[in-house]
């Protein structure tokens, strides 16, 4: 009796092993790992993931971290995919973003957010470029109060600058993902952070992903007298929209080809513009307006 009961356990280990989701193999499964860029999760993935396991009972769980994040756990096979809204930058680093294939799945674009009560509405290209290297301290230097710019952004760490807002941010206003930003600032390794903090603190700026401000209690700043509104990031009039991408290891294959497939279809991507994000369909125009495009042999839509 007790050797049937020690077979039985370890048949049932067995099983629940073989059967353990968790794995990244290309097979079916009943659940994906996503990892990556908060303002992708925040812009679509919570709606889309929801509607994915409602309709098909595959279940997406979402983690965190940023679009670096997303890229390295993504081509280190820690993840079925990921989040990022910058592209792989495989030249840079050859061994921790190498193998990846990314897929456009809808449209953002890079602001500059400060806290509600602050009664500038707008800024130039020229002023957040000082803002964000220091050349600008005081918010009366660009028609303000006489306060000082607490100035706050998001930093993968201190030996890199390769978030998703940053090196975007950087190569828009610089042309150069390499220029350091002033060192007397409040820095985070979370976009979420970056975004409270400047929701309590009416002096703050920072620039941000569109697609997860507006859904902050944040002031978003017009550039150079244009809103960043949906609608000029369709049509290109707001100067700084940016793909958001879907990572994966390799050409997706099994559920989560399936789940590529889906986002890209008209019920997912309807669900994106509900929440406000720019889909694919909208923002079909802006493919050929884009100057930043890096390795597009490697974007499986491009």
């Amino acid at each position: 009796m007790r050797k049937n009961i020690l077979v039985a356990l370890v048949m049932g280990i067995i099983v629940w092993g073989l059967s353990d989701t968790r794995g990244f193999s290309q097979g079916e499964k009943t659940k994906l790992v996503w990892k990556g860029c908060g303002i992708s999760r925040r812009a679509f993935m919570v709606e889309c993931a929801q509607a994915y396991e409602k309709k098909t009972g595959v279940h997406i769980e979402l983690i965190g971290g940023g679009a670096t994040l997303g890229i390295r756990a993504t081509c280190a096979g820690d993840a079925d995919m990921g989040g990022t809204s910058r592209p792989c930058l495989s030249d840079l680093f050859p061994e921790q973003e190498s193998g990846g294939y990314l897929t456009i799945v809808a449209w953002d674009a890079i602001c500059f957010i400060t806290h509600p009560a602050n009664p500038v509405d707008g800024i130039t290209t020229k002023q957040a470029r000082d803002i964000l290297t220091g050349k600008i301290t005081n918010w009366k230097q660009i028609g303000g109060p006489d306060r000082r710019i607490v100035l706050i952004y998001r930093i993968q760490t201190e030996k890199e600058k390769f978030s998703g807002v940053g090196y975007m941010t950087r190569e828009f206003l610089f042309g150069d993902p390499s220029v350091d930003f002033a060192e007397k600032a409040l820095y985070f390794r979370d976009t979420g952070l970056v975004e409270r903090n400047v929701e309590n603190i009416e002096s703050s700026f920072a620039a941000d992903g569109v697609s997860s401000a507006r859904k902050r209690r944040v002031k978003i700043l017009a550039l150079d007298g244009i809103a960043c509104t949906k609608e000029n990031i369709i049509t290109g009039n707001y100067p700084f929209f940016r793909p958001l991408y879907l990572i994966t290891r390799g050409k997706p294959t099994g559920e989560l080809k399936k789940f590529l497939d889906w986002i890209l279809s008209d019920e997912a991507q309807a669900i994106i513009s509900a929440q406000g994000t720019v889909n694919l369909k909208e923002g079909e125009g802006l493919k050929e307006k884009f100057k930043l495009w890096e390795h597009t042999d490697l974007i499986l839509n491009y």
